[in-house]
């Protein structure tokens, strides 16, 4: 996804959007990486991907009460439909997607 605005692109967006808050020091975020490509790929374009660097945007993080990264939101129209902390399997992550896109 081209470097929008933040808060255009969880408020302007038709469709979901999977906002992944990480920072480049952070190993499970790497680990996650081919994960959430792989959720985001599988559900064909029904969410969209959107990296937060929290290091270069800590308000952004501050704002959706985000401690600790990795840190997924998934945003529809400006709401918060989910959002989890941590390390995710791939079935999991994708079973709590298909719940708000399928």
């Amino acid at each position: 996804m081209a470097k929008k605005k933040f808060k255009e692109v969880i408020q302007k967006n038709e469709e979901a959007v999977l906002v992944d808050f990480y920072a480049d020091w952070c190993s499970p975020c790497q680990t996650m990486n081919p994960i959430l490509e792989a959720v985001v790929a599988e559900l064909d374009g029904k969410v969209k991907l959107y990296k937060l660097n929290v290091d270069k945007n800590p308000q952004a993080a501050q704002q959706f009460g985000v401690r600790s990264i990795p840190h997924y939101i998934l945003f529809k129209r400006g709401k918060i439909l989910w959002r989890k902390g941590g390390y995710m399997t791939k079935r999991d992550l994708l079973q709590a997607m298909k719940g708000f896109v399928g």
